[in-house]
């Protein structure tokens, strides 16, 4: 990993001009006879950035199902951005999904492989269908009787299964090689932009990243995404008085590459960015010719990068959560033991435990075979939280509705959070690794360890 990271730092020192901003890439289309100045061109990422958010936001106002699929399946001209939109101190430029792409919607790029780790052997697209319908059946996206955040879940996987799986599995994968999307032709007919340059530019739009994030630091970054009123001259590169929607705003992983990087261990955001920034220049460079191999294969090195380190982003979220769900279980624990209320804390562990699921199931969407690391993944996670009574979801009935059983206790699910931990930081050599419990790791496992044997006596 760090040898293939230093090699795409030495590989931008190549490059004929030093781009910094992904932004304003000349048109280099042979022949071109239109009006556009730039060949940059990733809007359609951006709406479906929106659409996302939206839907995130209109699960938790109790939307129906007729609503949320209008943004997960429509196409709708008049659907309007319902998340980000204006806040005081912080306008933003589009007020319609079509301001910023017309006729895009989530559902025609979800993941179409089977999801093995949630039940009924569903495909990206279904599982994501399924979330939405039970989400339009529950209050706000909560259902208490089996631990659901529909929100969170439907959230973090969606940008795994379509923004995620789309530009490592697609753009970033048979789409740069020698055979695919040429780079002396346009994208299309009349297109101001090649067939690698959009290919590139398609990939970076998945990512998030506000077009100028090189020239913002990683706190910064995450602020923008929270429309914080004190950063807004940082997100408006432009200085036209709004943040537009399709450049200057921090979405998805991008946000969550920002936050582990806010603590000073790690540097996905820039990382990831720089590689995007440099292999565009790399295309742009070629000024409309074909590739050559040479600067394939340098291609492909910053695909590389970009995807490993993305990989990596959505692991350290799992891994940031798992260790909440450790700590909501312990609080859970000394709730019950004292007799205090649990509602709340069950409502804070349901949401802790689908962000951890949603980006636990991302990571399996990239075209990157898991193998056993996946498998052992999936079976400490499960397809629920462990509810008191010691129950957990095991499947769906024909009626699409889940089912619950036994299942192991609430303390030994805390230790799989633990284990979850443990794999994931021995994988993917994360760097960040908030909520880090695993120092509770050998303690608890003695404990449960004497209570079974006490309780066996």
């Amino acid at each position: 990993m760090l040898k293939r990271l230093s090699l795409a730092v030495s590989l931008a020192v190549s490059t004929q001009a030093f781009a910094q901003d992904y932004a304003d890439f000349p048109v280099t289309v042979k022949g071109y006879e239109g009006s556009a100045t730039t060949s940059t061109a990733y809007t359609g990422q951006a709406a479906r950035q929106v659409l996302h958010n939206s839907l995130k936001s209109l699960i938790g106002a109790n939307a129906d199902i007729e609503t949320l699929l209008a943004y997960y399946e429509g196409k709708d001209e008049q659907r309007k951005v319902v998340d980000p939109v204006s806040k005081d101190g912080f306008p933003v430029k589009q007020s319609l999904v079509a301001d910023i792409s017309a006729g895009k919607n989530l559902s025609g790029k979800a993941y179409g492989g089977i999801v093995n780790g949630w039940p009924g052997q569903m495909t990206g697209d279904e599982v994501l269908r399924h979330l939405l319908t039970k989400a339009a059946e529950s209050e706000k996206g909560y259902d208490p009787l089996i631990g659901y955040d529909y929100r969170q879940i439907f959230s973090k996987f969606a940008m795994g299964a379509v923004f995620y799986h789309q530009a490592v599995d697609v753009y970033l994968d048979e789409r740069i090689t020698a055979a695919s999307h040429r780079n002396d032709a346009p994208y299309k007919d009349g297109a101001a932009y090649t067939g690698k340059e959009h290919v590139w530019d398609e990939a970076f739009g998945y990512f998030g990243a506000p077009a100028h994030t090189l020239d913002l630091t990683p706190a910064e970054v995450y602020g923008i995404a929270k429309q914080k009123a004190e950063l807004f001259d940082k997100a408006d590169a432009n200085d036209d008085g709004v943040v537009d929607l399709s450049s200057e705003m921090a979405f998805a992983h991008a946000y969550y590459a920002a936050g582990a990087d806010k603590g000073g261990k790690s540097n996905y955001l820039h990382t990831i960015t720089q590689a995007f920034v440099d292999g565009r220049q790399l295309i742009a460079d070629a000024n409309g010719e074909q590739l050559t191999d040479d600067e394939l294969a340098k291609l492909a090195d910053y695909a590389d990068t970009i995807k490993q380190n993305w990989e990596r982003v959505i692991a350290e979220a799992a891994f940031k959560y798992a260790g909440s769900v450790y700590k909501d279980i312990q609080a859970l624990l000394a709730a019950i033991d004292s007799g205090e209320s649990t509602s709340e804390i069950i409502r804070t562990y349901a949401k802790h435990w689908g962000e951890m699921k949603g980006f636990a199931l991302s990571l399996g969407v990239s075209g990157r075979d898991l193998g056993a690391f996946g498998v052992q993944l999936d079976r400490l996670i499960g397809f629920s939280p462990v509810m008191l009574g010691d129950t957990q979801v095991t499947g769906i009935d024909a009626e699409g509705n889940f089912t619950q059983s036994n299942s192991i206790t609430l303390q030994a699910y805390a230790l799989n959070m633990l284990k979850v931990q443990k794999l994931l930081a021995q994988q993917f050599h994360l760097l960040d690794r908030k909520n880090d419990m695993l120092n509770n790791m050998d303690s608890l496992a003695e404990e449960i360890k004497v209570k079974a044997h006490m309780e066996n006596d």
